[in-house]
C-alpha cells in the first residue's frame, strides 16, 4: 500500500466549515450564508484563548469588530483584501459578512469552541452601526 503524503480537501457548502486539524491547530473555510447577510447579523463573538486569522481568498468580506471587555464598544468594520492577513485578536468581539461569491480561510486554534468563546446579542443601535460602517467602508473601497 502506497503512503499518501498530501491530503487534499476542498468546501463547497455555506457558511462555516473546518477542513484540517492538526494537534493545536485548525484550518477551516468561510463561504456565504444568508445568516451573515448585513441584515441578519444579530450577534458578536470573541475568543478567550486565542487569535483568529482570516485570508479573503474570493468575493467580498468585512470584518467587523467590537472592542474588548465585557459589552461591545468601539465598533469598526474593515472590508478586507484579498491575499492579506487580518489576524482578530483574543478577546476582541467580532463577527463578518460575506458576499455570495465571498470565501474566507481561518486559522485558529482547534480547541475554539462555545465553551471558551462568548457570544453577545447585538442591540438595534449596533445593528444599525454595522450597517453603517459596512456601506461606507465598502463605498470607499470601489471608488
Amino acid at each position: 500500500m502506497e503512503k499518501q503524503y498530501i491530503d487534499i480537501t476542498s468546501y463547497e457548502g455555506e457558511g462555516y466549515k473546518p477542513v484540517i486539524d492538526y494537534m493545536s491547530w485548525r484550518v477551516a473555510i468561510l463561504r456565504y450564508c444568508e445568516e451573515l447577510e448585513v441584515p441578519n447579523l444579530k450577534t458578536m463573538q470573541k475568543h478567550n484563548e486565542s487569535d483568529e486569522v482570516f485570508v479573503l481568498l474570493a468575493g467580498n468580506c468585512t470584518l467587523f469588530t467590537g472592542g474588548t471587555g465585557e459589552a461591545i464598544n468601539n465598533m469598526d468594520g474593515v472590508a478586507m483584501e484579498p491575499m492579506k492577513l487580518y489576524n482578530v485578536k483574543r478577546g476582541v468581539w467580532h463577527t463578518h459578512t460575506l458576499d455570495k461569491e465571498g470565501m474566507v480561510l481561518i486559522v485558529e486554534n482547534r480547541d475554539t469552541s462555545d465553551l471558551n468563546s462568548p457570544t453577545l446579542k447585538l442591540e438595534a443601535e449596533e445593528m444599525e452601526k454595522i450597517g453603517d460602517l459596512y456601506f461606507s467602508r465598502n463605498a470607499v473601497n470601489k471608488k
